[in-house]
């Protein structure tokens, strides 16, 4: 029906300047994705007629889970998808599953929390510094989970929490809160793949829209995830947010659009027409400081797009955050899907995570700085995204001043300040990044059994 309902639209939109501008190889396209808010460039560009300008007849499945919409993609059963940032690299180095994935555009920055059970923030809370007002300091340290997990540990009780997939951004993220806090989550092996070896934290795969209903029936304690299955959890009043991926990483990056390197070599111009509209629907959802946030909640309230309710997504998706009940805060960048560059594919992002997959363990053995760079070269492409923006700007869709047209791809170092553990990070020099964290992997270190060697 939708397909039906695309062409049919086409019809009405034959007069449209753009349809001349590319000979595309392909027009009818299948994009997958999983429900979350950050799925908003296709929607808006699907609802918003920025494929059909581009001539592109577009249906959206929603997949149901990460692993399927993956081998979709490699399958051929998909043209490509919103995806994890991790999962083009690691099936690029043959992490999990073989395939050459590449992304030529971003999604978004920032956009996930970590969150606690009701019983776990009660816990935590004498261990956390309140303001003038009584409510917690933000951010919150790990440093204040540490004393929770050891009392589970010492009644025999393993503390559990969930992420959404092992090449998640959430995974590297969590492990990032819970190590800058001491505490560690656990190491991979090419023998063990649960990622437990010698954890304080035990982290497991929950599904994100499965995430509130398996922290509400105890399973897991907490979890880190995408909106709005964290603001979820506030609305049903069965946990807390403790900490937003902002607060870690200020403007870090998160999903991104995959296809495969043979798609983009075979479809070079329906490739170049994807990115157009999707860069489209980024400065849509951004412009005007936000003001078609609301347009874009509703759209994304749809049953086929995230289907949660609209009050839920814009609780964060209109540049607001609430940790406990009725404790809103303002966080106009907690979404963030076109300003800062948000959809340039920028290979120091590629970089940080394979930086944590080799800090935890899931690239096995040391790798020179120029793999790292190599890798994500090979991966993300700002070249295609540029040479979309620049059609985007010779069409009067676009400024040419928001694309950084002379970047060599690399983002000056994040400050310290901007990094919840306080250690800066230069993509430039991924070993050297390695060795300044106090937990992880370093230089030739190994993991053999339950013990890191070297």
């Amino acid at each position: 029906m939708k397909t039906f309902l695309t062409a049919l639209a086409a019809s009405t939109a034959l007069v449209s300047p753009a349809f001349a501008e590319l000979d595309l190889e392909k027009d009818e396209l299948t994009f997958g994705f999983i429900k979350l808010t950050d799925m908003a460039p296709l929607a808006v560009a699907y609802e918003q007629g920025y494929f059909l300008d581009e001539g592109l007849f577009v249906t959206l499945e929603a997949q149901a889970n990460w692993k399927v919409l993956l081998d979709g993609v490699i399958g051929g059963q998909l043209d490509g998808a919103h995806m994890l940032a991790g999962q083009p690299l690691a099936a690029t180095i043959g992490y999990g599953t073989e395939a050459h994935i590449i992304t030529p555009f971003s999604m978004d920055l920032n956009g996930n929390g970590i969150t606690v059970s009701n019983a776990v923030w009660d816990e935590m809370k004498p261990n956390i510094p309140t303001n003038a007002d009584g409510l917690p300091q933000h951010p919150i340290s790990a440093e204040a989970l540490a004393p929770v997990v050891e009392k589970y540990k010492s009644e025999g009780k393993p503390f559990n929490m969930g992420m959404v997939f092992p090449v998640s951004t959430h995974n590297y993220e969590l492990r990032y809160w819970l190590a800058a806090g001491g505490l560690h989550p656990g190491f991979y092996s090419p023998e063990n793949i649960t990622g437990q070896i010698g954890a304080d934290v035990l982290l497991s795969v929950t599904p994100p829209p499965q995430m509130p209903a398996t922290l509400e029936a105890g399973t897991i304690y907490g979890y880190s995830v995408g909106e709005p299955w964290t603001q979820a959890a506030v609305f049903k009043g069965i946990g807390v947010p403790v900490i937003t991926d902002y607060e870690l990483w200020k403007n870090n990056p998160e999903k991104v659009f995959g296809i495969t390197a043979e798609f983009a070599e075979e479809n070079p111009n329906t490739t170049l027409a994807v990115v157009k509209a999707l860069i489209r629907a980024a400065i849509w959802l951004d412009e005007n400081d936000n003001a078609n946030r609301m347009e874009a909640v509703e759209m994304l309230s749809k049953p086929e797009y995230v289907g949660a309710d609209a009050k839920v997504i814009a609780n964060s998706m209109t540049g607001t955050f609430e940790y406990e009940k009725g404790d809103k805060r303002e966080v106009p960048d907690f979404n963030v899907f076109f300003r800062y560059n948000a959809t340039y594919p920028f290979y120091s992002d590629a970089v940080w995570y394979l930086t944590q997959m080799r800090r935890w363990g899931q690239i096995a053995e040391a790798k020179p700085d120029s793999w790292y760079d190599e890798v994500a070269k090979s991966v993300y492409k700002p070249e295609i995204y540029l040479e979309a923006a620049r059609l985007l700007v010779d069409e009067g869709l676009a400024n040419e001043e928001d694309f950084p047209w002379d970047t060599d791809g690399y983002k000056a170092p994040t400050p310290a300040e901007d990094i919840i553990d306080g250690i800066t990070y230069d993509g430039k020099a991924p070993n050297a990044y390695l060795e300044s964290l106090p937990i992880g992997l370093k230089g030739e270190q190994t993991v053999v059994g339950t013990e890191v060697k070297g």
